[in-house]
């Protein structure tokens, strides 16, 4: 793969991964990233659960990112699957408002469904109506059962509450759906996984047949078996099978600059013209580092 290529991910769960991650994926050519709210893999049962995780979204995180040079930015909402426990969430989104607006928080997200439940279309509906009051860009998740039926239904409802296409990713997505998801003119995502959903060859292809517009890749590496390399493994096989360079650069870079930085937090002077890394810097007295060296640069030193 061209070597001076810039990869955005805008969708990887970089709190359940590890700094071996971050320098692997700046090695690769990730400049920035978008981290969306998730679950933790078994139910928060408070609040206060949510309330430290989406803190971490806006504070630990963007910092830990910046220790290894790649610009993090998030996506905050209540996910699907905690949906469920109406109470708790009923509380979650009163608590949303206080994160929306944080510096680094690019779209409301991710939601949508899991299993299709009525309390999933609820909370669904209210975080629309949050984004549209708000103008935000809206990162839907599309369930993995019944996938067609959901992703259909899902932008049904975003136009439902008068949404505009262009301004709703709709993730998840595989050759089932994309045509469905493009002819409609919403942006399809596709998350790429070793070896579930989307891979990297299927990918290929699918550029191929629909071309590179409103088309991004991504890995959504989480705590399962899932690969933060996604991206850019996806970019050069592109290149090897005869992808043109301007579609690859589309798919992994500019597409998802295009979509999550119309709130104007996301710039791509934040990688262009980078701070300078200094790992002695601490966040709340922590650091990245566990007795190594850290790494700074030159124009930190005094």
């Amino acid at each position: 793969m061209d070597e001076k290529m810039m990869i955005i991910d805008p969708h990887v769960h970089m709190s359940s991964r590890t700094t071996d991650d971050y320098e692997a994926m700046a090695a690769a050519g990730v400049v920035a990233i978008i981290e969306p709210s998730f679950w933790l893999g078994q139910p928060r049962t408070q609040v206060g659960s949510f309330q430290d995780y989406y803190s971490s979204l806006v504070g630990w995180e963007p910092f830990r990112a910046s220790q290894f040079g790649i610009k993090h930015y998030c996506t905050i909402g209540l996910n699907s699957k905690e949906a469920n426990n109406e109470a708790l969430a009923e509380q979650v989104i009163e608590l949303l408002p206080l994160y929306v607006h944080k510096e680094n928080v690019v779209a409301i997200g991710e939601i949508g469904y899991d299993d299709q439940t009525p309390a999933e279309d609820k909370f669904f509906r209210m975080q629309l109506e949050m984004a549209k009051e708000l103008d935000m860009t809206v990162q839907v998740h599309t369930p993995h059962r019944d996938k067609r039926a959901g992703t259909i239904k899902s932008m049904e409802v975003c136009l439902e509450h008068g949404l505009d296409p262009a301004n709703v990713i709709i993730d998840h997505n595989n050759e089932e759906t994309v045509k469905d998801v493009l002819d409609r003119g919403f942006i399809a995502a596709f998350t790429i996984y070793p070896k579930t959903k989307m891979g990297n060859e299927r990918m290929v292809e699918v550029v191929r047949k629909y071309g590179s517009s409103n088309i991004i890749v991504d890995s959504s590496a989480d705590w399962g078996v899932s690969d933060p390399l996604a991206v850019p493994k996806t970019a050069s096989l592109m290149l090897k099978r005869g992808i043109s360079i301007e579609d690859v650069r589309k798919t992994c870079y500019q597409n998802a600059l295009d979509a999550f930085s119309k709130n104007g937090k996301m710039k791509e002077a934040h990688w262009l013209q980078p701070d300078s890394i200094n790992q002695s810097q601490l966040f709340n007295d922590n650091s990245v580092l566990r007795g190594q060296t850290p790494r700074i640069d030159e124009d930190q030193i005094t």
